[in-house]
């Protein structure tokens, strides 16, 4: 039978992601489009007769004054069989849907994984002192051999890859990731995996009398306070409380927000996803002041835990740049992060496919302006 894609209910698409106990971005859970304002949710499924096989978030976003024309987004998806040897069967009714809801363009992220870089691996490039190599330039440690016919059938479909700069960034969602793997290791285990510099970081905010607590609702301004201050340190734009209040009440079970204290106070907060056994480091925040007694270095530590304790394998600490340069300033992102003893992940990125490309073009020059 062939497959048809519909529009279903947030709860059918909620109830397929936990029955597939599959690794499943928090991007894709339908409570995601509560937090994106601006964007019009729709949850679609994939039906092969009367069974569901597939589902997804579509992000519409509206050409500015022309609502019905739309960019249509599925961030870190659609969750189908990747592996499918006829993917077009999997992708032509994708297009059909978000054309008849007045999309000129779809984008979509497949969590198609293409190479594995352990730690070790990346840490002795480094010490090489190369500073014009990428971890991309690295021999993979593992490569995923079912996965990479993926790329070449986007390619014959039609489908072009977003650009990426040099730095790994150019995609909406991160191409390189880092990750930490849980399954079938103790804490003892996890923690001997960390770099010297890491425990003896975790060592010192324990000694300083740092305290870290699962956080509440009535935590978020504190944790917004901080995290503006960090904005302002590190040359971001730091997103509204408001946005943060919506995350916590659409994401519900899915979100922990983890607080560390010293003297009296918040120096440090985070915020931490879970999505069946997969948990995403998403939001961090810390004082300036307080740096000397680590308290973000604690934080990971209990996310990473709590991580453990609820049954992920896998604790994901997001995006790293590509960059081995030292003096790139996305290098401190990567250098951190490799503390942990985890591996870089590269998936296939983003990919566009232009369904009306005169309203592609003129929607891409907008953005540029």
């Amino acid at each position: 039978m062939s497959l048809v894609v519909r529009a279903i209910s947030s709860q059918t698409h909620e109830d397929f992601i936990q029955s597939t106990n599959a690794h499943v971005s928090f991007l894709q859970l339908p409570q995601w489009g509560q937090v994106k304002v601006g964007w019009k949710p729709e949850s679609i499924g994939w039906f092969r007769d009367s069974t569901l096989v597939g589902v997804a978030l579509v992000l519409y976003r509206p050409v500015p004054k022309i609502p019905r024309r739309s960019l249509a987004y599925i961030p870190e998806g659609p969750i189908i069989d990747w592996q499918s040897p006829d993917l077009q069967s999997w992708l032509r009714p994708l297009i059909s849907h978000v054309k008849s809801r007045g999309a000129f363009q779809v984008k979509i992220g497949p969590p198609v994984a293409v190479a594995q870089w352990n730690a070790d691996t990346v840490k002795a490039a480094i010490a090489q002192g190369n500073s014009r190599e990428c971890v991309s330039d690295l021999t993979p440690d593992r490569t995923f051999p079912d996965d990479s016919k993926v790329v070449p059938e986007l390619q014959q479909q039609g489908w072009a890859q977003e650009s990426s700069d040099g730095a790994g960034f150019g995609d909406v969602q991160p191409r390189f990731v880092f990750q930490v793997p849980l399954a079938g290791r103790s804490s003892k285990d996890i923690l001997a995996g960390f770099n010297q510099q890491w425990r003896r970081n975790i060592r010192k905010a324990e000694k300083s009398g740092v305290v870290v607590r699962l956080g509440t609702r009535a935590d978020l301004p504190a944790f917004h306070s901080v995290y503006v201050e960090t904005a302002q340190r590190d040359g971001f734009t730091p997103r509204g409380l408001i946005y943060f209040e919506r995350m916590w009440d659409a994401l519900g079970k899915h979100l922990t927000l983890h607080v560390a204290e010293y003297e009296g106070h918040v120096a440090a907060a985070t915020i931490m996803v879970t999505v069946n056994k997969h948990a995403w480091y998403s939001y961090g925040a810390s004082t300036t002041a307080d740096r000397d007694v680590r308290p973000s270095n604690a934080l990971q530590w209990h996310m990473i835990q709590t991580a453990s304790e609820l049954g992920c394998d896998t604790y994901d600490l997001r995006g790293i740049s590509n960059t081995l340069d030292p003096d790139n300033h996305l290098f401190g992102l990567i250098n951190f992060k490799l503390g942990s003893g985890g591996y870089v992940q590269e998936y296939v990125g983003e990919w566009d496919f232009d369904i009306r490309k005169l309203w592609a073009r003129a929607f891409a020059w907008y953005q540029k302006r």
